[in-house]
């Protein structure tokens, strides 16, 4: 039986004696929960943010209102925003962010229910992923925060270029 992710990044992170932040939007925090439920998980993960709002993930985040209204929230270059805020906020070293549309509505012909990205940014590179889950809001966001914790660890175990 392989380990729950969030022991396997806080694993790695003690390790490699890094600091984690989160920048969550649909996911409303469950990133956070699932670091933070492990026991000394304070050594590693300084904290994070839910900013659900634009003007919390701009005022909380720096994220641009030109991106917001450009891109919109759901967008590579609003999670690589939102996790630059992180980072910087909580002067970690990765910081992972998380946007989406978990549903039921809010979906459009561009963006469906379910679309959702994720965004990684630390000091030697930053990126982001994008999955489109077909489940109901509950299993969207436990497949975020899934999606968003295997990010770290891929970064964690250099499998990302």
């Amino acid at each position: 039986m392989t380990e729950n992710l969030e022991i396997q990044v806080g694993a790695a992170l003690r390790a490699q004696n890094k600091k984690l932040a989160t920048a969550e939007s649909c996911t409303g925090g469950l990133v956070a929960h699932r670091i933070t439920n492990i026991p000394g998980s304070s050594d590693y993960f300084p904290g994070g943010v839910v900013a659900y709002a634009y003007e919390a993930k701009v005022a909380l985040l720096n994220v641009s209102w030109d991106t917001l209204h450009t891109h919109g929230a759901v967008s590579s270059e609003t999670v690589l925003e939102m996790a630059r805020g992180a980072k910087k906020a909580f002067e970690a070293d990765i910081a992972v962010s998380v946007s989406g549309i978990a549903g039921p509505g809010g979906g459009m012909p561009n963006k469906p229910v379910g679309t959702t990205w994720f965004g990684l940014v630390t000091s030697t590179g930053e990126w982001s992923r994008h999955f489109c889950w077909n489940g109901d809001r509950e299993q969207n966001k436990a497949c975020s925060a899934d999606a968003a914790l295997q990010f770290v660890l891929d970064y964690l175990n250099g499998g990302l270029a």
